[in-house]
């Protein structure tokens, strides 16, 4: 008996076994064939699972090291995104970067807030009053939900006192709240930028990432000096996550990726989050974005999802949806893993038009108007940012992260503490 030739085999073993080349043998990630977007979209659904067990009041789910399952997945957000937006900062000038982050993020971000105010919110309205009669003029009212949290940092949960027969009550969107600390992350990236020498000497990134560190883990001693303000506590808290990618980013040419250190990696990360009580996953940021770099260079994606990221449209539709099929009492009629299973396919459709009627139209308009940095210190880019993919152009990241639940004191809508 005689072994196959690689012409002999199906596509489908020729696709098996070129996935198992690369898992033996990556050492760099293709910026057009990688699986990033699978990535970040299965991030998006561990948040909505995440969210389940609090919207179906079906207690908080599974926890490690404090955080619940939402809460790691956006821990995995900000080290992609750290990584990923260090890229777009070191190939433009500062304007040009700013468009594209606020082009990535914001116009989305506004049609989801107008989306939950008009469409969601008086729909739960009328299932819980029968009638929509004050509704434009009762508590937080729909405009008001709009331009409060106009600017990402989220203070209007509620829509005129609506959701309030659900297991969860008093917010529409828990799921928000990181896109504020997201772009605050952009913006220090930004700033590092500015400074020629952080680019002649990306040592400076791991630098400025330990003191990111430094502050998380002290904050109990420093917090005072803020009055404990929640905001700093979580942008302490996730800072050092975006800046492990940011490492990983500026030092790319001279890491390779591979099996054995993705599996170091792995084991550096779970050592240290069950040694250190709550920043073992910051200190060790920089290995928890090469191993999920690794995954996106080995793991084989569709060319659908190659080509298309609906993972932010998940991430900031589900919650809503989740809230809506509460209303309507589906989590009482089946099962935990049915509802969250049905809410999934619900919000899809939203997550896709999102997309494709917003992100990627508004991305295409900022990508014509970007200036690209001539400098010679700057970094080139392994991701799939700007390069495109098989005919058409990927999507940058999501908003890490676009995406889960740590909540600001004294508010009711995230689901985890911090």
């Amino acid at each position: 008996m005689t072994a196959a030739t690689p012409t002999e085999l199906t596509p489908a073993a020729r696709r098996r076994l070129g996935a198992l080349a690369r898992v033996r043998d990556t050492r760099t990630l293709d910026a057009r064939d990688n699986s990033l977007n699978l990535l970040r979209l299965v991030l998006s659904a561990t948040v909505l699972v995440a969210h389940s067990f609090y919207i179906a009041g079906n207690g908080v789910g599974p926890h490690v090291d404090g955080e619940n399952l939402g809460g790691w997945a956006v821990f995995g957000f900000f080290a992609i995104s750290g990584y990923l937006i260090t890229a777009s900062r070191w190939s433009h000038e500062l304007g040009t970067y700013l468009v594209h982050r606020v082009a990535r993020i914001m116009p989305a971000f506004w049609v989801c807030l107008v989306v939950v105010a008009f469409g969601f919110a008086p729909l739960g309205y009328l299932l819980e009053r029968g009638t929509l009669a004050g509704f434009l003029t009762t508590g937080t009212t729909p405009l008001n939900f709009v331009f409060a949290n106009g600017l990402l940092r989220i203070q209007a949960w509620d829509v005129a006192g609506t959701p309030a027969t659900v297991p969860y009550p008093g917010a529409w969107n828990g799921s928000l709240w990181s896109l504020y600390y997201e772009f605050l992350c952009y913006l220090v990236v930004g700033a590092l930028g500015v400074l020629g020498v952080v680019r002649r000497r990306p040592w400076l990134v791991g630098v400025a990432f330990l003191g990111s560190v430094a502050a998380h883990a002290g904050i109990g001693r420093w917090g005072v000096l803020v009055g404990n303000n929640p905001e700093a506590v979580l942008l302490a808290k996730l800072l050092p996550l975006f800046l492990g990618g940011a490492l990983l980013q500026v030092y790319a040419r001279r890491v390779r990726l591979h099996w054995a250190g993705a599996t170091a990696a792995a084991a550096v990360v779970g050592t240290a989050v069950w040694l250190l009580d709550g920043w073992g996953a910051q200190l060790t940021a920089p290995f928890l974005a090469y191993l999920i770099v690794w995954a996106g260079a080995v793991l084989p994606a569709p060319r659908l999802l190659q080509r298309h990221d609906v993972s932010y449209g998940v991430y900031i539709y589900a919650f809503p949806v989740q809230q809506t099929l509460a209303l309507l009492g589906v989590h009482e009629r089946v099962g935990f893993w049915a509802f969250t299973a049905l809410c999934a396919l619900a919000t899809a459709p939203f997550a896709v038009a999102s997309w494709l009627i917003v992100e990627r139209p508004v991305m295409r308009w900022a990508r014509r108007r970007r200036v690209v940095v001539a400098d010679p210190g700057a970094v080139r880019t392994m991701s799939p940012i700007d390069a495109p993919a098989r005919g058409a152009r990927p999507a940058d990241p999501p908003a890490d992260a676009d995406h889960a639940s740590v909540p600001a004191a004294g508010t009711p809508a995230p689901v985890t503490a911090p």
